[in-house]
């Protein structure tokens, strides 16, 4: 039989390349264009002092570029009358957030395994009462759990906005890790119970190493909303507390005089530094973790 000749690789290659592959390629490059033009004009700006900046030069690079300002905005930038940078707001945010995260995935994660593979009675009530908790306002129960926390006299203390947050947390991570577990097969569970596993068990040795992707796309959705959030830090800190996080303080920055745009700016990326750096990390077991669970039903 006569072997089918075989195109060169350069070939192969060429033919790959398409009007419709180019036009992909463009729309992904002005994209990320797109969204990466607002931080690169925040980095650059706060690299630059006062001087330059006055040039109205917005896209050049820094002539001298100098990290004086990130200085100022840590550990100096006005908040009203205090003059503390904003390194108090973000470690109050660290300390939120870990603790925070970590009791709400672990509660979730249970939440999900329990309710997909035990089902205990009333499994599917409970399932019911979590996702009304998940899809309710949370102005509408900001007042009762205020005097929940004021009888628990944590009102106005960082556990108390910890445990509103992993409240808060619960009934979506309880959908999460419920939908991610229900997509695994149903025969390792099984196997699992023949050789004499019990509840934690199959939990801790079996499920939680294969949960990988859906943990770190419920750390990100966590971590991004408990660190961006207004509402909750505003009115459970007290007003003898304010600004409690690093969103607070930096939108209230003041300064007398001149408006010192590469404080402001380095600010402003301080701020969200983590999100960003856990964006960065994970990124693609987000996706592996959406594709593989996260958004079945």
């Amino acid at each position: 039989m006569t072997p089918i000749p075989r195109a060169p690789a350069a070939r192969r290659r060429r033919s790959r390349i398409t009007p419709a592959r180019i036009g992909v390629y463009a729309f992904l490059v002005m994209a990320a264009l797109f969204f990466l033009l607002p931080l690169y004009v925040m980095l650059v700006t706060s690299l630059k002092p006062m001087a330059e900046i006055r040039l109205g030069t917005l896209f050049a690079l820094p002539r001298q570029a100098t990290l004086a300002a990130w200085g100022v905005a840590w550990q100096s930038a006005c908040t009203g009358l205090a003059c503390n940078g904003i390194r108090g707001g973000f470690w109050n945010s660290v300390f939120i957030v870990v603790p925070s995260t970590v009791l709400s995935i672990a509660i979730g994660a249970v939440n999900g395994y329990a309710l997909s593979f035990w089902r205990p009675r009333g499994a599917a009530l409970l399932f019911g009462v979590l996702m009304m908790g998940a899809f309710i306002p949370a102005q509408v129960m900001v007042y009762p759990l205020v005097r929940l926390l004021a009888a628990a006299h944590l009102f106005s203390s960082l556990p108390g906005i910890v445990l509103i947050h992993t409240i808060f947390g619960m009934p979506v991570m309880t959908l999460l890790f419920r939908n991610y577990y229900a997509g695994l097969p149903l025969e390792l569970f099984k196997a699992a119970r023949i050789d004499g596993g019990g509840f934690w068990r199959i939990f801790l040795h079996l499920m939680l190493p294969m949960s990988t992707p859906v943990i770190v796309v419920a750390a990100i959705m966590q971590v991004t909303g408990i660190w961006n959030d207004f509402l909750l830090g505003l009115v459970f800190a007290g007003s003898e507390n304010l600004p409690m996080t690093v969103q607070l303080n930096n939108i209230i920055n003041t300064t007398t005089g001149e408006r010192l745009y590469n404080v402001n700016m380095a600010a402003t990326i301080l701020t969200s530094l983590v999100p960003l750096a856990l964006y960065f990390v994970s990124g693609r077991w987000f996706v592996r973790g959406i594709a593989s669970g996260a958004v079945k039903g």
